[in-house]
């Protein structure tokens, strides 16, 4: 039995990291044990894009192909009617303050980071915890 005799296997692609952005709301620690496990975010804080508005940064995330990474509902409820208007967002994750810790919140976004990719996330509106 040689390579060659064996059917070839079907690989899956590999995924790709999935890099985030994150709100204001998004507390600092998150984002900072985030980045202690090499998850690739942003911080709209850091970037300086802490003023604009939500539908602004939105868009800013999706030409990054970035997902973002929320705790404001007001910002998942513009994600969902983007989705029903079938408006084109590189996706979008919330976590409401009072029903995620940060632990959950941390272990969850370095999953989405890690174990999927980014065409999962066109469009798409999650909440945590998973």
């Amino acid at each position: 039995d040689t390579a060659a005799s064996r059917p070839a296997e079907r690989a899956d692609p590999p995924l790709m990291a999935v890099a985030l952005y994150a709100d204001v709301h998004v507390p600092g620690p998150v984002i900072w044990q985030l980045r202690l496990r090499q998850v690739d975010i942003l911080a709209a804080t850091e970037e300086e894009t802490n003023e604009l508005h939500d539908e602004e940064l939105l868009e800013l995330a999706t030409s990054l192909n970035r997902v973002m990474v929320t705790q404001d509902i007001r910002f998942k409820v513009m994600a969902e009617c983007w989705q029903r208007t079938e408006r084109r967002f590189a996706g979008l994750v919330f976590g409401h303050q009072r029903y995620v810790s940060f632990g959950q919140m941390i272990f969850d976004l370095e999953l989405i980071a890690t174990a999927t990719d980014t065409a999962f996330w066109q469009n798409r509106v999650e909440q945590l915890p998973l």
